[in-house]
C-alpha cells in the first residue's frame, strides 16, 4: 500500500492534541473495512445474515445491526470473483432491494446517540445522501415524522432514491437552506440531527482525493455555515428536546468551536456525554490555539480511526432544558 503524504500543516495541527499521533496517521493510511447496516424496515437481522453468509460479516462491537467484512474480504473485492463472491456491497441484490444500507461504521453512531423514538418529530437538517434518515426511520418503526432536508438539488435526488429504496414511510423531504427550514419549525421538534457539511477529513481513508483538497482555508470557510446550523437546529427543539451535532472531521474549528459558539448564544444548553458500550471515544478538547472552551465542551466525544477502525468523527449530544 503506498504511503500518503500528509501536508505538514495537517501534521503540525493534529499532533498537538492526538497523543498517539503515529497510530492515527497509520490508521488514516489503511483502507476502510466495508460496513453495512441491516434495514429492519424490510428484513430481520437473521434473514439478512442468512442471505449474506458467503461474506462472513462480522458484527460491530457496539451496534447489533451494523456489520463489517473481514479485512481479507475488503481488500480482495476487486480480485478473484470466484474466490470471494460479490464482495462489492453496492452490487449485491440485498443492497439493490433495500435489505441493507452500505454505510461507514462511524456514520451509524449519531442516530444511535440521538435515539429517536416511535411517534416523535425529528429534523435531519443536512440529510443527503440519507444514511442517517433511513436509519432513524427504522428506529422509529415507520411512525412519527422525519423532516429530511438538503439544499442541493442533485443531492436531494439521491436522498429521495435512498429513502425509497429503504422503504421509509415516515419521511418528508425538503430542499431548503437548513437554517431557514429550522427557523420555520422553531420549538416543534422532539429531536434534531445536525450532521453538518464539513471539510470531510474523515473520508481520507476511502478517498485520497480528500487529502489533496485539504487546507486550513477550507476549514475556516465552513465554520460560519456550521454555526448557523447548530443554533437554528437547537432553536427548532421543543423544551426538553435533544439534538446531536456531528461531523466527519478532526478540525476543532468545525467541532468544539461550533459547540462553544452555541453555548455563547444559548448558555442554557446542556452538553451531555454521548456513550455507546463497546465504542471507544475520547473527550472533546478544552482549548485550541489560545481559545479556551467551556468545561461542558469536554463532554463532547471524538471517534479516532485507530480506536475502532473507522473514519474519524465528532459528536455533541445537546439538550434544550424543559
Amino acid at each position: 500500500m503506498p504511503t500518503r503524504r500528509f501536508p505538514q500543516p495537517f501534521i503540525d495541527r493534529y499532533s498537538q492534541f492526538i497523543p498517539d499521533f503515529d497510530a492515527f496517521l497509520d490508521a488514516m493510511q489503511r483502507p476502510l473495512r466495508r460496513t453495512f447496516r441491516v434495514n429492519t424496515l424490510k428484513a430481520t437481522r437473521d434473514q439478512v445474515l442468512d442471505l449474506m453468509a458467503d461474506l462472513k460479516p462480522e458484527p460491530l462491537a457496539w451496534y447489533e445491526l451494523g456489520f463489517s467484512l473481514a479485512r481479507d474480504m475488503t481488500e480482495s473485492g476487486s480480485g478473484d470473483s470466484d474466490r470471494v463472491p460479490s464482495t462489492s456491497l453496492g452490487k449485491r441484490i440485498e443492497h439493490f432491494i433495500g435489505l441493507i444500507y452500505v454505510q461507514e461504521a462511524a456514520s451509524m453512531v449519531p442516530p444511535l446517540v440521538l435515539q429517536p423514538q416511535p411517534g416523535e418529530r425529528v429534523l435531519d437538517i443536512a440529510a443527503a445522501p440519507g444514511s442517517k434518515t433511513t436509519q432513524m426511520s427504522a428506529m422509529m418503526q415507520h411512525t412519527g415524522l422525519i423532516i429530511s432536508n438538503d439544499p442541493a438539488p442533485m443531492r436531494v435526488r439521491g436522498l429521495i432514491g435512498n429513502i425509497d429504496r429503504a422503504g421509509c414511510l415516515n419521511v418528508a423531504v425538503c430542499r431548503m437552506d437548513g437554517a431557514s427550514l429550522a427557523r420555520m419549525v422553531t420549538g416543534t421538534c422532539d429531536r434534531v440531527l445536525v450532521d453538518a457539511p464539513c471539510s470531510s477529513e474523515g473520508t481520507i481513508r476511502k478517498s485520497p482525493q480528500a487529502l489533496d483538497r485539504w487546507s486550513v482555508a477550507a476549514i475556516e470557510r465552513l465554520t460560519s455555515i456550521q454555526k448557523r446550523l447548530i443554533v437554528a437546529g437547537y432553536l427548532a427543539l421543543k423544551p426538553g428536546g435533544v439534538m446531536v451535532y456531528s461531523t466527519c472531521t478532526v478540525a476543532p474549528e468545525e467541532n468544539e468551536s461550533v459547540v462553544a459558539h452555541l453555548l455563547d448564544r444559548q448558555p442554557e444548553a446542556e452538553i451531555r456525554p454521548a456513550e455507546l458500550p463497546g465504542l471507544v471515544t475520547r473527550p472533546g478538547l478544552r482549548e485550541w490555539e489560545g481559545a479556551e472552551y467551556p468545561e461542558a465542551v469536554g463532554s463532547c466525544r471524538r471517534i479516532l480511526p485507530q480506536d475502532n477502525d473507522t473514519e474519524p468523527f465528532f459528536l455533541a449530544l445537546i439538550r434544550r432544558p424543559s
